[in-house]
């Protein structure tokens, strides 16, 4: 379990294709290499991945078929930037919303605006993940937890505070970026349940 507050901005160190999985060695900027432990899990712009070797100044994660067909961690590349947050802990603040790094799926930025001291985005998102989202609801865009400020046929719009612009990758975004998405967990069960 995560809370979408991002904690280092990574760069892909290497990235190899093995069958229909790929294996992805990671630098941190901030997160102390030496703290992670081999099983631990690391939430890669959203994905939940477990670590499976710690070296000098990278650790290592195996991205499997599924994560690969439902994100956009296949298209990662030597030098591409990653938000990377570690696992909650028991008593750890939540200062987000409950994110579990299982990604619904992606969507695209159809635009970006300055909206003064935000940057607004603006995410054309497909059908079956826009029902779960509300406004002034929670979403997670790469795996940061964002309050959704609008919502209509196909897209929703999110604001970016100088903060978040800064520490994570989405001040980054072009238009036309394929961005994993998670929709709020709660939204999803209720759903379920309501149908039965």
């Amino acid at each position: 379990m995560f809370t979408g507050l991002v904690e280092d901005v990574g760069t892909v160190a290497r990235a190899d294709r093995r069958s229909d999985a790929l294996v992805l060695a990671i630098r941190p900027a901030r997160i102390p290499v030496g703290e992670l432990a081999i099983g631990e899990s690391v939430c890669h712009d959203g994905a939940c991945l477990t670590v499976t070797d710690v070296a000098r100044d990278t650790f290592s994660v195996l991205a499997g078929k599924e994560t690969l067909d439902r994100t956009t961690l296949g298209a990662l590349r030597i030098g591409k930037k990653v938000n990377l947050e570690r696992s909650l802990r028991v008593g750890d603040r939540l200062g987000g919303h409950w994110v579990t790094g299982h990604i619904d799926g992606t969507g695209e930025l159809a635009a970006r605006r300055d909206g003064g001291a935000n940057l607004v985005l603006t995410v054309k998102t497909p059908a079956h993940l826009l029902r779960h989202i509300v406004e002034k609801g929670s979403i997670a865009i790469a795996g940061v937890s964002l309050t959704v400020n609008a919502v209509d046929a196909e897209t929703f719009s999110v604001a970016i505070i100088p903060h978040t612009r800064e520490m994570t990758t989405l001040g980054e975004l072009a238009v036309g970026d394929r961005i994993n998405l998670e929709t709020d967990i709660l939204a999803k069960h209720l759903e379920k349940l309501v149908a039965k």
